[in-house]
């Protein structure tokens, strides 16, 4: 059905609360704020640093701490990216997979355009080139915008009927939508299923192997 996958990167290919909590906790008590749990941590995520130290620091952006926060946290997550993130289970054999019937793969995500490079090229270089992968920059709109779906598709020659898109949240099921193109939403990452149909989720994968049965 399909000629390409795109990917999400957090919640979808790699499990990356872990980091994003400590980075976000690391960058909280350089402040002297509140830590804020893993939980709490997990609903803040899908729209970028900036939105998720908006939900962590107490007042959000009204508070005088905001902007230091964000920046502080950038930092931080740079420096942890790497420390305990690690790919969801089957998501390799879904990726060799993917290679071997000859359907092309991108990852689209709110991090910063150059931790999303650096992930993919350290997990995934043998299966996704880094060129495919696209973050967080001056140069395109975040998600639910559909500017880096788009950017993606075009540096791997695709069109919008050749291309799915798979992602954990309600912010990838926007983008896809966005894009013109359809979405598989994955229930074993950030969000569960129940809330993933209550966001007019179009297909659910349970495992990564299910998508498999969309392409």
């Amino acid at each position: 059905m399909y000629t390409a996958v795109l990917f999400d990167l957090d919640g979808t290919l790699l499990n990356t609360i872990d980091d994003l909590a400590d980075s976000c906790n690391e960058a909280l008590r350089m402040l002297h704020l509140p830590c804020r749990t893993i939980s709490e941590v997990r609903e803040f995520v899908g729209n970028g640093i900036a939105r998720l130290m908006e939900l962590a620091v107490p007042d959000g952006k009204n508070s005088p701490l905001y902007g230091q926060s964000v920046t502080l946290m950038k930092e931080c997550y740079a420096r942890n990216c790497l420390n305990k993130t690690k790919p969801y289970d089957g998501i390799m054999e879904l990726l060799l997979q993917l290679r071997s019937k000859n359907i092309k793969t991108g990852v689209i995500s709110n991090k910063p355009d150059a931790q999303v490079k650096e992930l993919v090229e350290y997990y995934f270089s043998s299966v996704i080139s880094s060129e495919y992968a696209a973050g967080d920059s001056p140069e395109a709109k975040r998600k639910p915008a559909p500017d880096t779906v788009l950017a993606v598709m075009k540096r791997l020659g695709v069109r919008r009927e050749d291309t799915v898109y798979a992602g954990d949240s309600e912010v990838d099921i926007e983008t896809a939508h966005n894009a013109g193109i359809p979405c598989i939403s994955v229930s074993w990452g950030f969000r569960s299923k129940d809330f993933l149909l209550k966001h007019n989720a179009q297909h659910i994968a349970s495992a990564p192997r299910d998508i498999l049965k969309y392409v």
